[in-house]
Formats: C-alpha cells, structure tokens, sequence
C-alpha cells in the first residue's frame, strides 16, 4: 500500500484556527495603539499651539490675543488668535472638537481625547499642558485644573 504524504483535514483546521484567534488578537491591540496614536496628535496639535500663540501676541499692536469665548468644536469669534491664519487657524484644524477661550492678554484651547471622552488635553497661555477637564474659566481664559 503507497502511504500520501500530506496534511489531514484535522490538522488542516486546528492551524486555521490558531491562525484566527491570533489575527484577532492583534487586531485588537492595533484598535488600542491607533487611539494611543490619535491622543498623541492632540496633544503634540495643542503643545504647538504656545509657540505660535506667543508669536501671534508679540506681533499683534496692540500686543492681544482677542476675545472669545467658544463652546465645543466652535473655535470662530473673529478677530482672535484662533481664526487668524498666523495665529492658531491651522493647528486647530487637526483637533476634533476643540473649545478655545482668550482674553486679551490669555488664551487656552482643550480637545477631548480619543481614547478617553471625557479626559481633555488643555493647554494656555501660561504653559499648562495636561489631561483633565475642559477650558470652564471664560473669564481668566486659563485652563481649568482638576482638582485630586
């Protein structure tokens, strides 16, 4: 009797199906790491923000940043740093649903993340940059700290 070299139908199966449970594994993670990837974007979109910002102010006369008062994904009171193209324009357009809050001389944006909606990066203009609450102090135009 000539013996056929090969795979059993069984042995065929199981290493399909060890095949599928990895892929699903690592499709799992991947979800994880792009939601990592995207909170990354906000946060390095919003850390640029101060660069450009101090700019902005030094080369406005007089020295301002305008003033507006936004809700969620609503960055547009002209005139302010926020829909001027040297100001904060573009770097906006990055970011989902930033709030933005300036007074003449302070300004603070916030953006919630992807991975978290309800945890917001803020920064403003006297250097916080942190995960938190939104920007809730329209009066200060400074981000609104958590307290522990």
């Amino acid at each position: 009797m000539q013996k056929n070299k090969g795979f059993t139908l069984i042995e065929l199966l199981v290493v399909i199906a060890i095949i599928g449970i990895l892929a699903s594994v690592v499709l799992a993670s991947l979800s994880s790491a792009r939601q990592k990837g995207a909170d990354a974007k906000i946060q390095a979109q919003l850390s640029n923000m101060r660069a450009q910002a101090e700019l902005y102010y030094n080369s406005q006369t007089p020295a301002s940043y305008g003033t507006a008062n936004t809700t969620a994904g609503s960055c547009t009171e002209a005139g302010t740093i926020f829909t001027d193209a040297n100001g904060l324009l573009n770097l906006l357009e990055g970011v989902a649903n930033p709030t933005c809050n300036s007074i003449g001389t302070a300004w603070a944006v916030s953006a919630p993340l992807v991975s978290d909606a309800t945890q917001f990066f803020c920064v403003d203009s006297i250097g916080t940059a942190e995960t938190g609450t939104k920007v809730a102090n329209a009066t200060t135009g400074l981000c609104e700290v958590p307290t522990p």
